[in-house]
């Protein structure tokens, strides 16, 4: 029996998690939900390497690093999901708000501005990309 919380529950000298990647992945969102980011991203890490194609296994990874503060891995993640498809404004949104947090303010602009292009109606894409301008400016200096 695995412990609460554990993201885990391996199979006899495997280290492999007990289910398929369905079960990996619900669990992993149970975990994510649960306030336990680090071990969401421990077991969707499973399952995204064992289903690479699947959208929703890598956007809960996404979601779970960011929240788990990995956020260079973030970045790779939501990178992977709007290098396939270019017009999900949550890829491009989640990518800018890893790349802020990651330090990359101009990586993090593009694609903020480019979720805001395609979703002006919502406010918080608008505010992280203002707020991600006004870090850039500050950096800068004065002229």
């Amino acid at each position: 029996m695995s412990t609460a919380g554990s993201p885990e529950q391996d199979l006899p000298g495997e280290g492999i998690p007990a289910g398929g990647v369905y079960e990996w992945y619900r669990r992993g969102l149970d975990l994510l939900a649960g306030g336990d980011p680090a071990a969401a991203a421990t077991l969707l890490a499973r399952a995204a390497e064992a289903e690479p194609g699947s959208r929703s296994v890598l956007e809960a990874l996404a979601r779970a690093q960011y929240d788990a503060g990995r956020y260079s891995d973030a970045v790779d993640s939501f990178a992977r999901l709007a290098a396939v498809n270019p017009t999900d404004d949550y890829a491009q949104f989640g990518l800018g708000l890893a790349a802020s947090r990651a330090g990359d303010l101009g990586l993090a602009a593009e694609h903020l501005a480019l979720a805001v292009a395609m979703r002006p109606d919502l406010a918080h894409y608008a505010r992280a990309l203002r707020g991600v301008r006004a870090r850039r400016a500050s950096d800068r200096g004065p002229a």
